[in-house]
């Protein structure tokens, strides 16, 4: 049985309240196919890795080169590349795979819809989506929203909206700064632990030497430095004439 979405308060955020201030460092720039040469299409599309992705996870394995090649040629809308990053099996590995579905939910909303969600009820919302819809169908629904229509549409890279807050000196932080998985994906990550092997302290997932080829190391300096040892005396007789070399 399909579940059910849940309603949610629409609360007033701070890109939903109209600004007066003058633009500075901490408004986002606009990168939109209108108008745009082909150098500036390279800066669109590198913007747009850098949104959907995130600066940490954009690596030349990741690129989408089809997609981009169909942007360069107009067969496709700067919408529909982000539809084909966010449904990418690269995207899937790092974000999807790693995330339960609210926080994954919430991740999408703030690189997709460029805000915040409105509560935990949204968070909620979404992931029965994604539960019931799978990774394309919560996507589409996202891209396909009145939401991204009226403040991205068909030609314009999501940005996050509006970080600034009246009276206030510092503007919220990016949402670029959200690491791409939570605690409790981390928590399960194999962590080295310290043993205790006699007086030697090892992390446990390097092996011990064995006690033999520890022996048989020993066995071989103390032979060299015995046979080296010889060398240098018999050189020494030899110099002062007591044998011939």
């Amino acid at each position: 049985m399909a579940l059910s979405t849940l309603d949610y308060a629409v609360s007033s955020q701070n890109h939903r309240v109209a600004g007066f201030e003058i633009p500075g460092d901490e408004h986002a720039v606009i990168y939109t196919t209108d108008n745009q040469s082909r150098t500036e299409l390279d800066t669109l599309i590198h913007a747009a890795y850098r949104q959907i992705f995130n600066e940490q996870q954009m690596l030349v394995s990741h690129r989408q080169q089809r997609l981009e090649s169909q942007l360069r040629s107009g067969q496709i809308s700067v919408k529909d590349f982000i539809r084909g990053l966010a449904t990418s099996d690269s995207f899937r590995r790092l974000n999807f795979d790693s995330n339960n579905n609210y926080r994954f939910a919430q991740m999408c909303v703030q690189r997709i819809l460029g805000r915040d969600v409105y509560s935990d009820r949204e968070k909620i919302s979404w992931s029965i989506v994604l539960a019931t819809k799978g990774l394309p169908g919560f996507i589409d629904a996202l891209i396909g929203s009145e939401e991204y229509q009226e403040n991205f549409g068909d030609n314009t890279v999501p940005f996050q909206r509006r970080r600034i807050l009246p009276q206030r000196a510092q503007g919220e932080l990016p949402f670029a700064r959200m690491a791409r998985y939570g605690t409790d994906y981390r928590d399960n990550l194999p962590k080295p632990t310290l043993q205790q092997f006699g007086r030697d302290y090892h992390w446990a997932w390097q092996k011990q030497t064995p006690k033999s080829a520890k022996q048989a190391g020993a066995v071989i300096a103390y032979t060299g430095a015995f046979l080296v040892a010889l060398g240098v005396v018999a050189v020494f007789l030899s110099a002062i004439g007591l044998i011939h070399l």
